[in-house]
């Protein structure tokens, strides 16, 4: 039986999460295949990495490459293209040659570990940064009829910027979630620059960051009596999401 090959592509992945979940899950369930980490220093290099292995059968995509990696697939799930963000990658190989299909199951995976823990109360959201993952949450956030402000550095036809966040904003909007790599190992002293003084034991603050397990942004929520989760849950989702698209 031919080893399958799987991956993941970013730029900086020394700390990542699927190399060792994949590996476990390969060992634990008896399944012949092995997942590397392939780090490009640009998303140019992607095509040169495909060529070379010639044995993938699927990838997942990292920061910073979810949506520049669209021009180089042939074909995108109707989620991503709702989304426009990819985090997984299938291959299929025919006569005809090898065709790249981009999806997104950031989204699913989010969705399955947000609801864990919403109530109510939870009817309006500010969301932090607005990279490729903030648009997996986006379009959750949608699809729950959650209203949403996106927050960035600097502010723009539909964002405020950290700057604009005053009391009654934050004090009023129960969920928050951090898309940025804000807090991430080893910077795990930096964190989103909202106003923590002003959260209280009604919020929910969500981190997409999972290492540390407890970043600075939860800690100092923490500390206001906020509910906190970190992205661990959301990751181990949309990994088994991304291994069912593989195996379809």
């Amino acid at each position: 039986m031919n080893l399958r090959q799987f991956g993941l592509i970013g730029k900086q992945l020394g700390h990542s999460f699927s190399v060792s979940y994949f590996t476990d899950k390969f060992a634990r369930e008896g399944i012949h295949a092995v997942y590397r980490n392939f780090p490009l220093a640009d998303i140019s290099g992607f095509e040169a990495l495909v060529n070379k292995e010639g044995q993938l059968s699927g990838l997942n995509v990292t920061v910073p490459y979810k949506q520049q990696i669209i021009p180089y697939l042939h074909a995108l799930s109707e989620t991503a293209e709702s989304i426009g963000a990819v985090n997984t990658i299938s291959f299929s190989r025919t006569g005809d040659g090898l065709t790249l299909k981009g999806d997104n199951t950031d989204a699913k995976g989010f969705r399955r570990s947000l609801e864990e823990h919403l109530t109510r109360k939870h009817t309006s959201a500010l969301i932090l940064g607005t990279g490729g993952s903030s648009k997996a949450v986006k379009f959750v956030l949608g699809q729950l009829g959650i209203e949403y402000t996106l927050v960035s550095r600097s502010s723009g036809v539909d964002r405020i910027s950290y700057g604009e966040l005053d009391q009654g904003r934050v004090a009023d909007t129960f969920l928050i979630i951090n898309t940025t790599p804000l807090g991430m190992h080893p910077d795990i002293q930096s964190a989103p620059g909202i106003p923590f003084e002003w959260l209280t034991p009604s919020h929910l603050l969500f981190d997409l960051v999972y290492n540390p397990a407890r970043t600075r942004f939860l800690a100092l929520g923490e500390e206001q009596g906020a509910t906190i989760v970190n992205g661990y849950d959301m990751l181990v989702y949309q990994a088994e999401a991304s291994w069912e698209i593989w195996n379809v």
